[in-house]
């Protein structure tokens, strides 16, 4: 039972542009840990539940990923064209222009990569989040005061 509402809460995915540019065996992928996961927490006491929603809130998602990896390079690109040879200017002229592109379309050459490395979107880890909430009974209040009405 747990097993088909977590697939079916993982299939509805809103427009996260993300995802719609990563192939589907990687998504897939993800998806299918984040399943095992929460089955496995829901066999689990609470305090494990816990612990796991503490690790989900310092886990990094692909935007911090690729904007602390592109802020990286850029600076090092700086630096190195300042004090050891102009050459490296082109560093941060290269990487800048991927982090303009995922901003308007969502999507930039290293990706693919960061996805691949099983980094997740912000909108992965908050589902995974609310389901382990759920399984915990955060939500139960609020389900029994729409059904009392």
């Amino acid at each position: 039972m747990i097993a088909e509402n977590v697939a079916s809460i993982l299939e509805e995915q809103p427009c996260d542009r993300v995802r719609s540019h990563t192939a589907a065996s990687i998504n897939q992928k993800i998806d299918g840990e984040t399943m095992a996961r929460v089955q496995d927490l829901a066999q689990r006491s609470e305090q494990d539940i816990a612990q796991r929603l503490q690790e989900l809130n310092q886990e990094w998602d692909t935007e911090r990923v690729l904007e602390a990896n592109a802020s990286v390079l850029a600076f090092v690109g700086l630096l190195l064209g300042l004090f050891v040879n102009h050459n490296w200017f082109w560093l941060p002229a290269f990487v800048l222009p991927f982090l303009f592109q995922h901003a308007v379309q969502g999507w930039c050459p290293p990706l693919p990569v960061i996805r691949r490395l099983g980094v997740r979107t912000p909108h992965e880890i908050d589902q995974e989040k609310y389901l382990l909430k759920a399984l915990r009974g955060d939500f139960s209040e609020l389900v029994s005061a729409a059904s009392a009405e």
